[in-house]
């Protein structure tokens, strides 16, 4: 991590990408809010544990069945107007939410089938939000960018939740309602944003190009690399999971406890977002980013073996500020090493990675934890996690010796796409 010249430039004078960091953190306060409101509705309509399983169902299908088809469409259409029209969407659907909650009207039914729109717009909106990002800032920048979009998304995370259940005093109309306020100041900003994108000639959507995204990455080494370094530690770190478990069995303590745990990761990885927002990272970045998962793995093996409070508390801030550095990194190189015209496909993989592994990581932890234990499982997933770096380490070698974000152009063959 080093200081710049270049460094000295603040996030503040590119107007682009403020307006742009302004439309995103306010659609991700609503968003939020609107999930606390969701869930606590559905509950007290049904008091049934299984219906709020049903909401994470309908979020989750359409985000892995669509991610390729949103992909697609993010690389062949405008992206500032791909966003534009998903968050319009998501509006609606969120202040329907709020009428028919106002009204007395809303069924358990027609809370899962808007909160599937919203996630049906979420799909096609998030591969082109992420594909605009490089267009906004000069590539040197883009590192500090992203960590300032991350510091915006945790800080989303540790707020919206509370807020959105402070006001749900007032009922949840009026948690819909501010929420759907919040997507319409997102959408106007995005609709004013000067975002310049000249999409390639359109093609059909066939295999061959709904498929591009997975040949681009399997033929660069550097991207596989680090989608597929995220994609392990994520699926082996998953001790998040069983937090109630540690604060209630481990650690002794109460609700309380366990509210300071959960939070504890979020705010490392907030912290670290804006320390990362403000210093560039241009010197060794391949031994950084391992060094960072490495030490996610070594704050995981703690958080097992620690039987107080305090020490809990810090070895999970410790993980949650590890992993911001390496989600940075790994983005960034991701973002950098992808032309413009693919970057929506890779990012739609990337977010079928992101996503099938916090839940199949959180799966995985309650299956070990009920076959062999809490303590014995989260150790099992950091001693997993030193491992995968240790052979992502040898099995590339070229990211462990990276030194700079960005490298030589590195030829890919048919990058258009074949199966």
């Amino acid at each position: 991590m080093s200081s710049s010249p270049r460094e000295t430039v603040s996030l503040l004078s590119y107007r682009a990408f403020v307006q742009f960091w302004f439309a995103k953190n306010a659609s991700s306060f609503g968003f939020q809010m609107m999930s606390v409101a969701v869930g606590w509705q559905v509950y007290e309509i049904t008091h049934r544990a299984l219906d709020l399983g049903l909401i994470g169902l309908v979020q989750f299908v359409p985000s892995v069945l669509l991610a390729l088809p949103a992909g697609h469409v993010a690389d062949q259409f405008d992206r500032r107007r791909i966003v534009a029209v998903c968050q319009a969407i998501e509006w609606i659907a969120i202040a329907l939410l709020a009428g028919f909650s106002l009204s007395g009207h809303l069924t358990e039914t027609g809370i899962l089938a808007l909160v599937f729109v919203v996630s049906l717009a979420k799909t096609f909106e998030f591969p082109a939000l992420q594909s605009m990002l490089p267009a906004l800032v000069p590539m040197h920048v883009l590192p500090r960018a992203m960590a300032a979009n991350a510091a915006a998304g945790q800080a989303a995370m540790i707020a919206g939740p509370a807020l959105g259940g402070l006001l749900y005093v007032a009922g949840p109309a009026t948690v819909y309602g501010v929420s759907a306020l919040l997507y319409l100041v997102a959408l106007v900003l995005m609709t004013r944003l000067a975002y310049d994108h000249l999409p390639p000639r359109r093609e059909p959507a066939t295999l061959k190009t709904l498929f591009a995204g997975i040949h681009f990455i399997r033929h660069r080494p550097a991207v596989f690399g680090v989608i597929s370094l995220d994609l392990f530690a994520v699926l082996l770190g998953g001790a998040t999971a069983l937090l109630p478990i540690f604060a209630k069995d481990i650690l002794h303590t109460g609700p309380w406890g366990l509210g300071v745990l959960r939070a504890a990761p979020a705010v490392g990885a907030l912290l670290m977002s804006l320390w990362l927002s403000r210093h560039s990272l241009e010197r060794r970045v391949g031994p950084i980013m391992f060094a960072s998962v490495a030490g996610f793995g070594v704050a995981t093996l703690v958080f097992a073996l620690s039987n107080v409070l305090w020490l809990s508390v810090v070895a999970l801030f410790a993980l949650g500020a590890f992993d911001m550095v390496s989600m940075v990194i790994r983005g960034a190189l991701v973002q950098l090493e992808t032309p413009d015209d693919m970057r929506g496909r890779v990012s739609a993989v990337n977010a079928i990675f992101i996503n099938t592994s916090n839940q199949l990581g959180e799966f995985e932890s309650g299956l070990l934890a009920a076959a062999m234990g809490a303590v014995n499982a989260t150790l099992i997933g950091g001693i997993g996690t030193l491992v995968v770096v240790g052979l992502w380490m040898w099995w590339f070698p070229s990211l462990r010796r990276r030194q700079g974000l960005v490298s030589d152009p590195e030829p890919v063959e048919g990058a258009s796409g074949t199966i």
